[in-house]
């Protein structure tokens, strides 16, 4: 399969008509068998590890309140298992506020005040959350679809819904968890951008910025987007690797007015900074915070060299065996604390693989997106553990589930790929659901 399309005279380099948009009937029905399939994976892989592997002992020091079983027995069955970890402190947040706990504004609060929204009508916290993430990763799944038709086509579209969609840590996007409303708010402000609707894509990116620190992020895809494509007039696909020499480097397109609609992105961030330094007397309070979660800013070499090192050190825990300790322990076992460690690196390894894919075949607004969100968590390793998070951090690189389906499809390992997902889908859900370390 090739990106590459045919020029017209009266469009810039690299530049052809863009192609017709698919109907939202055909995006629903392609979403939907995505979207029920895949939860469905999870739902039942959460009950099942909960009936038969049972809760792990010791889970009450992450939840003291029991915030993630606050109800009867068959509704903490079906809910608990999407409430666990770091979704104790959304709820906190939700019910509660940040109330002068400092550790709390390392979350910041769109997600946690959608809950508290929610609340007001399912009169449930937790129920609520999921319903939230449930509902953003429907929206995050129409928009991805719509988005990769357009440059791509249908085939690739659908295929790169479905990775999304059973990439083993996607049990996030039923978890309560920013993943499902960030990926929401992030590919629908790239579909905007790309359909020439620039205010509305800086609007998204600002609730993005104030769902993660990292919305800021989107600056640069639709930066480059405005200058160099693809428009909303245009399909820009190889052009940037067909092009030879230093007029690639040179803007496709004039600066105007609708570029100022850039400043908007940054104030979804500003108004939490502003939020901390009213309550907290200090804007940056939550970088301040991040050594309580054992993260620090190394910068990208460094990150990587930590990982390089703890993966070997996992390989050496399985050589020499349980008696020595080469991994530190993390209220598991050796073997299990090696497994995370791992298939982190793994995770790490594919992450950098699907980056070199994207340059080579897709837009530099795409790729450059991807390769800076990849550099971020690495930059900010965690101590003992430094690819910690970093599949969830991957999960909304959707540039990267674009080039995997195109790579299947051009391999014809579509049913292959997404059959491997969707073991480890159930596999991780049913670690994450027993309140298991997955990283």
């Amino acid at each position: 399969m090739s990106f590459a399309v045919t020029r017209t005279e009266s469009e810039p380099p690299g530049a052809a008509p863009l192609v017709p948009e698919v109907t939202r009937r055909e995006a629903a029905r392609v979403v939907w068998r995505a979207f029920w399939t895949s939860r469905l994976i999870v739902l039942a892989a959460g009950v099942y590890g909960t009936l038969q592997i049972g809760i792990a002992p010791g889970y009450r020091q992450y939840d003291p309140y029991n915030l993630t079983a606050p109800s009867s027995y068959l509704g903490n069955l079906i809910l608990g298992p999407f409430a666990r970890w770091d979704s104790v402190w959304y709820l906190r947040i939700a019910a509660h506020g940040y109330a002068n706990r400092t550790q709390r504004t390392a979350f910041f609060p769109l997600y946690p005040l959608l809950i508290h929204i929610g609340h007001w009508v399912v009169r449930s916290y937790i129920l609520s959350g999921i319903l939230v993430s449930l509902l953003s990763f429907a929206i995050a799944l129409y928009f991805l679809y719509k988005l990769t038709a357009i440059d791509f086509g249908k085939e690739v579209a659908s295929v790169a819904v479905a990775l999304l969609a059973f990439f083993p840590f996607s049990l996030f996007f039923s978890a309560i968890y920013t993943e499902s409303l960030f990926l929401a708010l992030s590919v629908a402000a790239i579909y905007f951008a790309r359909t020439g609707r620039w205010g509305v894509a800086a609007v998204l990116s600002a609730f993005a910025a104030a769902t993660r620190n990292t919305g800021v992020l989107l600056l640069v895809p639709l930066i480059l987007m405005f200058l160099y494509g693809p428009r909303e007039s245009t399909a820009v696909i190889s052009g940037w690797v067909q092009d030879q020499g230093w007029r690639r480097w040179l803007p496709r397109y004039r600066p105007t007015r609708k570029l100022l609609w850039m400043l908007v992105i940054p104030l979804g961030l500003l108004a939490y900074l502003g939020y901390l330094w009213a309550a907290f007397r200090s804007p940056f309070t939550t970088l301040h915070v991040q050594g309580i979660w054992n993260r620090s800013t190394v910068g990208p070499i460094l990150g990587i060299v930590d990982g390089v090192v703890d993966a070997l050190d996992g390989v050496r825990q399985v050589i020499h065996g349980p008696g020595q300790l080469f991994i530190a322990p993390g209220g598991a076992t050796p073997f299990f604390n090696t497994a995370i460690d791992l298939a982190l690196f793994a995770f790490f390894l594919l992450g950098v693989a699907a980056c070199i894919g994207a340059i080579r075949r897709l837009p530099l607004a795409y790729w450059m997106y991807a390769l800076v969100s990849l550099l971020v968590p690495i930059s900010t390793p965690v101590i003992r553990v430094p690819f910690n998070s970093l599949p969830r951090f991957e999960l909304v690189m959707f540039p990267l589930f674009i080039w995997g389906a195109d790579y299947l499809i051009r391999k014809r390992a579509v049913y292959i790929g997404i059959g491997m997902l969707a073991s480890t889908l159930g596999l991780f859900t049913m670690l994450f659901a027993t309140w298991r370390f997955i990283g």
